[in-house]
């Protein structure tokens, strides 16, 4: 279909025929008045009588020779067969249709909601024009069927209907503005963005006319394909500079439509508005298309109390078995960070296990904090039956399904602000689902889970511990949650202040985050070098960057006495809490310096030894004493510092406060070339660097893998099944544990352990560690 459009220029009164009518000019706009009125534009054409036409804009002369040129450009001839049927909607009392007609192109539909109007131009073509057809019909409810026209020329009609509320003054002269681009030319921008080719045409001007009038006509030339194109200017800009506002209008829509175009274009995941969808944005939203993926924006602006972010998918495989034909899929925030449901291969396993052929998925976030359900499923309802395939089908029920955020309890215990880390708030939970056969502590009650979270990563959940009321009467053999906890889980948005908590310890010899299981599961590429050093008294020298609620050095201290372990925290209110609300304690094994991390790193390397050699050259002071270069400033007294062994592990266990890096964990300056190289240079001959990563972005996995893999001798990944999280482990001794040794070096590690436990309920503390191939 080619839709004709012209740009909104200066309302122009056609010509009045002086012996149709004595009404002045004046008296038929005080007589029109709302544009919108039937019953007005009655009474305007019954004033100017049958034969009075009216040209609100350029009459034929003007208009013949491009309206012309455009129907024989699209391969269209008066005299060829089929003809091109033509529509006119709003056709008023406009000669233009008889033109056409006469012209030779006798299909032409006219449509007008004035009966008065109608019957008078009847009267006046039916002997000379038979064919012609006149229909009364309001052109915003056309009862015809579909693709019946391959022509919609419309010739003001669109301008009567946008502007109700300027009253009679619509028919005073009305220019576009320069600090305001055309609406009219902003709907018709918006409504054939997609699918369609679009060109602006100046009409030619009449000799001596006024030079602050020009009128314009809007091409829309329909495709098959949904592609987008840039609108096309088929006239001399410069030839505009003398109609002022008019052309100033007219340059800043056509610019803004072409940028909001080519961003369209560029954009890796666009997010698109369900008024682009519906006009075709990504095909036919009536058909399923078997793997087409969308996000979009639903809602808002009046027409919801909400506005929602979805994302639309259509089953990758055609099925007989669907349940159903559409469904809604409510993602909570507390759950919309993971995996299953950030990432586009997550979202494909929940449309297979929603058993719908066309899933809508939506993200909730903190504008629906007050909302109940019932609330969002109301305020949706209309929404998502827009998207649904099948139109023909609109009685068809589309059911809500929902994602739980797995909390059936929750208390705030204490929330801080530190001038740091930002808000940070330690709350105690209680999880709707645990494993039916483990065996609980206090098997009165529900188990307890404290977290600390950090609200400035959208409620990242840093630290999550389990609580028991008598820490040392109990020992846990299994107590694995159903739900996953993992550093890259968020604070949910249930609240309730009676959680059974009061008088509960945090039980330090179960770990129930799973990337903590992760981390220490990478102490088997080192346990037989772990289990020489017990054997023969000596210490393992161990550095864990990021207190977190001191979970995991509290755990390490607990079941490796053979571990001397350093903390660095940045962050002093963090070890504040580890202490008053996670049981953190400090002893000669376990030491804790608030400093920073990089610099922590640099300076145990300049001051470890190699070979039973300081790492650095000293100096003598005018008393004869010695001290550190001068250039080099130490978190850590020089005491301490002096002469101290390599590191044997190194684990980096800190999140990132710069969203831009694409990394939630690690902050980017711990996974830079230089100071992977730095820790190199720090860790023992059979030293191990651990790194928790946690990225939703393949390309920035591949770099920081990338990177490690050019530092480090070897290097492994474990991928946690239910968690974005990734921990990679780099070794620097070139002899390499061999995979077919893991379970033998698996059961090592689990005599070292001094637990009756592994972190998973299993005898076999090994996950799933896989080789990263040095390019």
């Amino acid at each position: 279909m080619v839709q004709r459009q012209r740009n909104q220029s200066l309302k122009k009164w056609g010509k009045k025929d002086k012996q149709s009518s004595k009404a002045s000019t004046e008296e038929l706009l005080t007589t029109l008045g709302d544009f919108t009125s039937k019953e007005n534009w009655d009474k305007f054409f019954t004033i100017r009588g049958t034969d009075d036409s009216f040209e609100w804009y350029a009459e034929w002369t003007e208009l013949h020779h491009p309206l012309l040129s455009l129907l024989a450009g699209n391969g269209e001839n008066p005299s060829s067969s089929p003809p091109l049927q033509i529509l006119v909607p709003g056709c008023g009392n406009s000669k233009l249709s008889e033109n056409l007609y006469d012209a030779g192109f006798r299909e032409i539909t006219n449509i007008d909601f004035s009966k008065v109007v109608i019957s008078d131009m009847l009267k006046r073509n039916v002997r000379d024009r038979p064919g012609m057809r006149w229909r009364v019909m309001d052109m915003t409810q056309m009862k015809v069927e579909d693709e019946s026209f391959d022509v919609v020329l419309d010739k003001g009609g669109l301008d009567a209907l946008m502007e109700p509320e300027l009253g009679p003054k619509l028919g005073k002269p009305v220019f576009i503005r320069g600090e305001k681009k055309s609406h009219v030319l902003a709907l018709l921008f918006s409504k054939f963005r997609f699918g369609w080719k679009m060109s602006v045409h100046a009409i030619p001007q009449k000799p001596f006319s006024k030079p602050d009038l020009r009128t314009f006509m809007v091409v829309a030339e329909k495709e098959r394909s949904s592609a987008l194109h840039l609108i096309t200017a088929l006239f001399d800009h410069s030839s505009l500079d003398r109609i002022g506002n008019q052309a100033i209008g007219l340059h800043e829509a056509l610019e803004n439509e072409n940028q909001i175009r080519k961003e369209y274009s560029i954009g890796p995941d666009i997010l698109y508005s369900l008024e682009d969808l519906l006009i075709g944005a990504k095909g036919d939203l009536s058909k399923l298309s078997l793997g087409r993926r969308f996000q979009l924006i639903l809602g808002g602006n009046g027409e919801s109390r909400f506005s929602y972010k979805a994302i639309v998918l259509d089953a990758k495989e055609s099925s007989c078995q669907f349940t159903y034909h559409c469904g809604v899929f409510i993602v909570p925030k507390t759950r919309a960070h993971e995996w299953l449901f950030s990432s586009e291969e997550g979202q494909w396993l929940v449309v297979e296990s929603s058993k719908a052929a066309r899933l809508i998925m939506i993200i909730m976030d903190s504008s629906h904090t007050n909302a109940n359900m019932d609330d969002i499923q109301k305020d949706l309802s209309p929404l998502v039956k827009q998207l649904a395939p099948g139109k023909d089908d609109n009685s068809a029920q589309i059911p809500f399904m929902m994602a739980g955020d797995g909390i059936k309890e929750r208390k705030t215990v204490y929330k801080v602000i530190s001038s740091l880390t930002g808000s940070i708030i330690v709350e105690d939970v209680v999880y709707e689902n645990v494993a039916d056969d483990v065996s609980r502590p206090f098997p009165s009650s529900d188990l307890v889970f404290r977290r600390l979270v950090f609200q400035r990563a959208e409620g990242l959940v840093q630290s999550e511990a389990l609580l028991t009321r008598d820490e040392s009467s109990h020992k846990i053999v299994e107590e694995k949650k159903k739900t996953s906890s993992s550093k890259s889980k968020k604070k949910g948005s249930q609240k309730r202040n009676d959680a059974p908590s009061k008088q509960l310890k945090v039980y330090h010899d179960y770990m129930a985050s799973s990337y903590h299981m992760g981390i220490i599961s990478g102490f088997t590429l080192m346990s037989s070098y772990l289990e020489s050093v017990e054997s023969t008294g000596k210490t393992v020298n161990a550095v864990i960057i990021g207190l977190g609620a001191g979970l995991l050095p509290m755990f390490l201290h607990g079941c490796m006495p053979s571990l001397q372990i350093e903390v660095v925290e940045l962050d002093a209110v963090v070890l504040s809490l580890a202490r008053d609300y996670f049981g953190f304690a400090e002893d000669e094994r376990l030491k804790v310096h608030i400093a920073d991390g990089i610099k922590f790193v640099r300076e145990v390397k300049h001051f470890a030894v190699a070979d039973g050699l300081p790492a650095i050259h000293e100096i003598e002071d005018a008393s004869g004493s010695t001290k550190p270069s001068p250039d080099e400033s130490c978190s850590v007294s020089y005491t301490e510092a002096r002469g101290r062994p390599r590191v044997d592990i190194l684990i980096i266990d800190v999140d990132s406060s710069d969203s831009s890096s694409g990394m939630a964990c690690p902050a980017a300056d711990f996974v830079e070339e230089s100071f992977l190289l730095t820790v190199k240079d720090t860790l023992s001959e059979q030293g191990l660097f651990i790194v928790n990563l946690v990225s939703r972005s393949p390309a920035v996995k591949d770099m920081i893998i990338s990177r490690m893999k050019a530092v480090f001798s070897h290097l492994f990944s474990l991928q946690l099944e239910e968690d974005i999280n990734m921990v990679l482990f780099g070794l620097c001794s070139e002899v390499c544990l061999k995979e077919d040794c893991f379970p033998e070096a698996a059961c090592q590690l689990d005599k070292l352990l001094k637990v009756g436990f592994c972190m998973d309920g299993s005898s076999d503390c090994s996950l799933e560690i896989v080789l990263v191939e040095r390019t």
